[in-house]
């Protein structure tokens, strides 16, 4: 098969954070190309769906750190590309209180900033009030002056109706968070690089990387050289590096992604006031439980987490607990694929042995909302560039004891 042509830099995998990557180095004047194995846009990836949560409520430091120019990102997006990327017509008014801040109504605000961060849903975080889920996330949120709301019990059904707090529980809302809309972001960013003269060629698999000066990757479609390689290849990330002698600890998950039937049409929505949310720990589940705001379909109410019927049925019985307004029996059910690092962090570093191939792999399904940024800092490393921010976290070091390589 003939060399089909030299790049820059060639980017495997065109979900999110590849095509943000491929994104940045357009912009720098790279002659980049984008592959993907399965014919665009699919679903058998992490970066499809309708709707992401974006927030600032976490457990690290860093995360909320990063999260900042991770606003600035996507309104740069939409505004280069001139498409709706995020919900924010609707906005929670918070005014003082004797006990601090509390919500005092919902309003449209067609007027606001364009620099205002993603969504105006607000994520409501709830867990033990004095457990560590909960108390960290709010020391984080305080740490990085995050506008939050803290919501008394006593005030708690007044602000956020068709919902029951369980006893003992605290309740905060991080006011800067909202609704990503995925799969329109994932096709603006697309656009903006091939009008950047970035090319795509999707329904070719790797099948092949020769490492050197120039890299060889080799497709069902053809071979292309590059000077530089990008892996963000999800699930398969594994798969592509096998041919670079190096394996990472990843983990694929199966994700079910459920909705639930509104009792009451739009009684879930953004529109009447409802927020995304996390529940820390609840007695149901041994892990946080999301949701999101009836939207995707209507009258259905979006949560995930469970992998299999047994998560099912926990999650039926939170639902019946905690949101007497839904039907406990999901409408829909739908699959999402998760990537988990063994500490559920990012990678994001050079190949130890070939310092011309980035990786970005292991976003545990919690990477999304930082396509864009994950996008610069994979552009930094490819291009020689000191990263934006301390990557130690993201180091593949942090795994030796768990990396099988064969060189």
């Amino acid at each position: 098969m003939a060399t089909e042509g030299d790049y820059d830099c060639v980017v495997i995998g065109a979900g999110v954070q590849g095509s943000f990557t491929a994104y940045q180095l357009a912009k720098h004047g790279k002659r980049t190309l984008l592959l993907d194995q399965f014919v665009l846009p699919h679903s058998r990836g992490s970066s499809h769906g309708q709707t992401r949560i974006i927030r600032k409520a976490y457990d690290q430091d860093y995360y909320a750190v990063m999260m900042d120019e991770c606003y600035r990102l996507w309104a740069q997006i939409q505004e280069e590309a001139n498409v709706k990327l995020y919900s924010d017509s609707w906005m929670y008014v918070w005014e003082p209180s004797v006990k601090g801040f509390s919500c005092s109504q919902l309003r449209i605000d067609e007027n606001k900033s364009p620099f205002l961060p993603p969504g105006q849903t607000g994520l409501l975080v709830m867990g033990p009030e004095n457990g560590i889920n909960y108390q960290v996330v709010k020391k984080t949120l305080e740490k990085n002056g995050a506008p939050m709301v803290i919501l008394q019990p006593e005030e708690f059904s007044k602000h956020i109706p068709n919902f029951n707090l369980a006893p003992g529980d605290g309740a905060l809302v991080d006011t800067t968070a909202g609704i990503l809309y995925a799969d329109r972001a994932l096709r603006a960013v697309q656009g903006q690089f091939q009008k950047l003269g970035g090319i795509i060629k999707d329904g070719q698999e790797v099948t092949g990387i020769e490492p050197g000066d120039l890299v060889t990757v080799r497709t069902s479609g053809g071979v292309y050289r590059a000077k530089n390689l990008v892996v963000t290849a999800g699930c398969w990330t594994n798969s592509v590096l096998s041919y670079t002698g190096l394996q990472l600890p990843l983990q694929v998950l199966k994700i079910n992604v459920c909705y639930w039937k509104e009792k009451v049409p739009g009684s879930y929505s953004v529109q009447h006031g409802f927020p995304c949310f996390v529940q820390a720990k609840c007695p149901e589940a041994p892990h946080h439980i999301y949701g999101l705001p009836s939207n995707e379909y209507p009258g259905l109410m979006k949560r995930d987490r469970p992998t299999d019927r047994s998560d099912v049925e926990i999650l039926k019985r939170y639902v019946s607990r905690c949101l007497p307004g839904l039907v406990p029996e999901p409408a829909v059910v739908e699959s999402c694929l998760y990537t988990m690092t063994p500490d559920e962090d990012f990678v994001m570093d050079c190949h130890p042995v070939h310092n011309n191939i980035v990786i970005g792999a292991g976003f545990s399904g919690h990477g999304f909302k930082f396509g864009p940024l994950i996008g610069k800092l994979l552009c930094e490393l490819s291009l020689g560039e000191v990263p934006s921010y301390d990557l130690s976290p993201f180091r593949i070091r942090r795994f030796q004891e768990h990396s099988k390589s064969a060189l």
